[in-house]
């Protein structure tokens, strides 16, 4: 049997087996039992009732990520929580990228709080093993945390043992994955039309031409590279209780085949494969001591291709991927773009992680109103990559193959200890938490190449021991191979007081020491208040019956980052001409990087302001936020102009920039039971963002992201957005040599682009660049309805963000006879009045500079996900012992509008300096997907 076959009756065989006791509830569950159990969210080291917070927290039940067909949980949260933005990439084990209120650094991330660990890194995790995240996006809830939440923190509680009797589950899905809105190309007939066009246009004469004669293929490389594929996920859990030991435990397989056509020639394919088992333990020693153990591990293996969709927009398609007269990769002598049939079997590597995390913990309580608390988690992650790029025989200089492995490993741990102190004193209720924390994170990695490496069809054969030229390095920073030690020690103190639950304050203290900084900086202080108002529970209100809820509250807290660039080593570059004593040359180096030994914190400060408000006994809940954070000495290069003999000089790296982000958060949510058999639901969410750089050290900037012969696209200044695009502001296009020529636009013709005068000196030059527009949007939005009639239930959520733009780095990309997009080909200038938007079809630069052609609408909307399920009845097959069988089709992404020429503008760029750049993104997929889920 074939593997894939094999793969799909294991899933047929597990559909009578599984459930997901996250499943939608089923209309004979009742809203008064929900009603009266307060709702309890976490926060730092410990929880809370919902009414008597005073931060903003954004709160991800086990529902909203159950069913879902993605590896990484965060994914599924895209569009549920206001004041959150998930950018999601379809590469398959690949992260997505969470900004909570903005841009609050270009070199942090989120942090995850998963049962005591802290990491920035949950691609490990089971969604299947969540119970409930909590969002934490205001500085005054964040603070608690310091110098690791500068850029937001999500704290991750997973599932623990209930109840008497043990419960198992499986959950089973099978999706079919498919890439959506693929830019139409050029056919072969078209693209020699323009080819020929693009002759007289720049020549003046057609010769050179090209016809079908001499190049009859007519490939879509689109087609060629991509595929439709599978996504199969199969997760089994039992949880339960013996005596005083509580248990809940799971294991989970994952495999994600991806949409590349790889897996041919050399190369492995694309696909992502991840092993998960959990242990979460807890034993009641006495009525006042319990200890713990929170035990994850998984393993992944992540099958790399080298994406090919830069050089399949490129790719002529008068091309054929395999020669027919030779049989081998056809070359291209058309233009200089690998082949990208060549490029995605020639290529093969591999990643594989094995990762372990344990958490032991105590709790001892005391004096009736004391608690005590220790945990240590240890964090093991062992990462294994290599690349292998093999003798490229189909060209016409053929180099040497080459081998490249790194071998790294993570140690981590992180030790909490907390003493609380609870107690009521009438209508007062305090409570008091102080803390230690002592934090260390370790990597070190071993990079070995080696040339002229044979591939024998098996992977023992890719060893470095097989090639030349063998050499290794365990710390090279051109390489990425940078050790590092970190640790951070904490003191930390909150207070959180209420009176009669109207009156509520909450404040907190945190001190960070960190090795990261010299000991004239090591010791930042993270401070934090905030403060709610009840209106409802005031005597005033007692005789209305509009507000079951009416709170008024606001925050005010300090957080910062130390995980900031720095280098306290003399970099050097190699002279190439070496150095000369005399008449005798000596090879030879030099220290010509500018190194600042004084760079310090980023530090972010921010306030918030909301109102809470539940109407119709708590089946509507609005809640609506201000917020306004500024973030100073965010550390990244600047231009130091005056600084002679450094090659950084136009990359100085400092304390340089400060954000402020500020914005309006609203959300919504209403449930109810219509009748015993029906019951609906709906939530909606809205944030608006207002992103700007609003200071740069020393008035400077940085000309930065990716450029064509020099020219970069972003610019970080003062009073612009982060990742702003500059360049110049396209007024049409020249209709007549005549206009050209009168432009003051340096050898411009008929057919150009032409650029505004911005200084109006009536020269087009570098002065005349402006700023094009912001890839951070407006508005980010998301809401959804379900529905429970009888034993079927129904579910849809949209998604959309909007004030946003795209910069199609992609379409911009030419050096010479690169293809075209159909769009270009149906809009072109080609004569007086046939266009003021496009360009001629020519090989000049001068339409290929940075210029507002190239930035485009990123605003999308989009159906996220639909769902339609059905719950057996009880008994069902005369299977007594189950408690609950369901079955659900479900689609991802199914639907999605917008305006840019490109696969989606959903753009997951890890660099958020460039995250607005459509650089050979990888595209997402619809997913479409059956699945059950039973409980016994």
């Amino acid at each position: 049997m074939k593997q894939r076959d094999l793969k799909y009756s294991c899933l047929i065989a597990v559909l009578y087996f599984g459930m997901n006791v996250n499943a939608q509830t089923t209309p004979n569950d009742t809203v008064s039992k929900e009603q009266k159990i307060e709702e309890v969210v976490m926060i730092g080291y410990g929880s809370q009732k919902k009414e008597n917070v005073t931060g903003s927290i954004g709160i991800i039940s086990a529902k909203d990520l159950a069913d879902r067909p993605n590896a990484n949980p965060l994914s599924s949260v895209q569009g549920k929580a206001s004041g959150v933005q998930i950018f999601n990439s379809a590469t398959p084990g690949s992260s997505p990228r969470v900004d909570i209120r903005g841009i609050g650094s270009l070199t942090g991330n989120t942090v995850y709080i998963v049962d005591g660990s802290i990491t920035t890194d949950i691609s490990y995790l089971n969604p299947q093993d969540i119970e409930s995240m909590s969002i934490l996006k205001d500085p005054a809830s964040l603070a608690i945390f310091g110098a690791q939440a500068g850029n937001g923190a999500v704290i991750i509680k997973t599932k623990s043992g209930r109840g008497k009797k043990p419960t198992f589950n499986v959950s089973s899905y099978l999706g079919i994955k498919t890439v959506t809105n693929v830019p139409k190309m050029v056919n072969s007939d078209q693209y020699i039309e323009l080819y020929n066009e693009k002759l007289i246009n720049d020549n003046g004469s057609s010769a050179g031409s090209i016809s079908r004669t001499n190049f009859p293929a007519d490939t879509n490389w689109f087609k060629e590279v991509l595929r439709p594929s599978t996504i199969n996920s199969n997760d089994f859990s039992a949880s339960g209780s013996l005596g005083k030991l509580s248990y809940y435990g799971s294991v989970g397989y994952i495999e994600d085949e991806g949409n590349l056509d790889a897996g041919k020639g050399i190369n492995s394919g694309s696909n992502f494969k991840r092993f998960t088992a959990k242990a979460n333990l807890s034993y009641k020693i006495t009525d006042n001591i319990t200890i713990g153990d929170n035990f994850t591990f998984s393993k992944m293996l992540t099958n790399i291709a080298s994406n090919p969709l830069l050089n399949a927009y490129n790719a002529p398609p008068v091309y054929f991927p395999i020669n027919p007269s030779t049989g081998d990769y056809q070359y291209f002598t058309l233009v200089t773009v690998n082949n990208p049939r060549a490029q995605l079997d020639l290529f093969r590597s591999q990643n594989r992680q094995q990762r372990m995390l344990n958490n032991v913990w105590a709790e001892v309580k005391f004096l009736n109103d004391f608690t005590f608390r220790s945990s240590l988690t240890n964090d093991n992650l062992n990462t294994s990559l290599y690349e292998y790029t093999p003798v490229m025989q189909y060209v016409p200089q053929p180099g040497k193959s080459s081998l490249v492995t790194r071998d790294s490993r993570n140690r981590d741990y992180v030790w909490d200890n907390t003493l609380t102190w609870k107690k009521t004193f009438g209508s007062h209720n305090l409570d008091i938490l102080g803390g230690f924390s002592r934090t260390q994170n370790y990597y070190t990695q071993s990079y070995w190449n080696a040339t002229n490496v044979m591939y024998n069809g098996s992977n023992s054969s890719l060893e470095i021991a097989n090639g030349t030229d063998v050499f290794g390095y365990e710390y090279r920073p051109s390489l990425n191979v940078v050790p590092y030690k970190n640790r951070i020690e904490s003191f930390f103190g909150r207070v959180n007081y209420d009176y009669a639950g109207k009156y509520l304050v909450n404040a907190s203290i945190r001190r960070d020491g960190s090795s990261n900084f010299s000991s004239d900086d090591r010791v930042e202080i993270f401070p934090s208040v905030s403060a709610g108002w009840v209106i409802s529970k005031e005597g005033f209100m007692s005789n209305q019956n509009i507000f079951d809820l009416l709170k008024l509250r606001g925050s005010w807290g300090r957080t910062g980052n130390p995980n900031v660039v720095r280098s306290y080593d003399n970099i050097t570059s190699i002279l190439g001409s070496g150095a000369y004593y005399g008449n005798t040359g000596y090879p030879g180096q030099t220290i010509d990087l500018l190194i600042d030994p004084t760079i310090g914190w980023e530090i972010t400060t921010g306030k918030d302001v909301g109102l809470e408000m539940a109407f119709l006994n708590n089946k509507l809940k609005v809640e609506a936020t201000y917020f306004d954070k500024d973030t100073k000495d965010v550390v990244y290069g600047i231009v130091q102009g005056t600084v002679s003999g450094a090659s950084n000089w136009n990359n100085y790296v400092t304390n340089a920039f400060s954000f402020n982000n500020r914005g309006l958060e609203f959300s919504v949510n209403y449930d109810t039971k219509l009748s015993e058999k029906v019951r609906i639901g709906f939530y909606g969410n809205f944030t608006s963002l207002k992103n700007e750089i609003t200071s740069v050290y020393g008035n400077s900037y940085l000309n930065t992201g990716a450029s064509l012969f020099g020219n970069s696209i972003v610019r970080l200044q003062a009073g612009q957005a982060v990742g702003s695009y500059y360049g110049y502001e396209v007024a049409g296009v020249f209709q007549t040599n005549a206009e050209a020529a009168a432009s003051g636009q340096t050898g411009a013709k008929a057919g150009w682009f032409k650029f505004v005068d911005q200084d109006g000196n009536g020269v087009i030059d570098e002065r005349d660049k402006t700023f094009l527009g912001s890839p951070v949007p407006k508005g980010t939005y998301g809401f959804g309805f379900n529905m429970n009639v009888s034993n079927f239930d129904f579910a849809i959520d949209f998604q959309g963000v909007f004030g946003n733009k795209i910069y199609n780095y992609n379409r911009e990309q030419r050096f010479g006879n690169e293809s075209w997009d159909l769009d270009f080909y149906e809009n072109r200038w080609n004569g007086a009045g046939t266009s003021n938007s496009y360009s001629m079809v020519t090989n000049n630069q001068s339409v290929i500079l940075p210029s507002s052609f190239y930035v485009e609408n990123g605003g999308y909307f989009r159906i996220r996900n639909i769902q339609i399920g059905y719950t057996l009845p009880k008994g069902f097959a005369k299977l007594p012992n189950f408690n609950r069988v369901r079955i659900y089709l479900s689609a991802q992404n199914p639907w999605t509008t917008f305006k840019y020429h490109g696969f989606s503008p959903e753009i997951n760029n890890t660099d958020r300096v460039q995250m607005g750049i459509d650089n050979n993104i990888y595209p997402l997929s619809a997913i479409y997907t059956f699945g059950t889920n039973i409980t016994f």
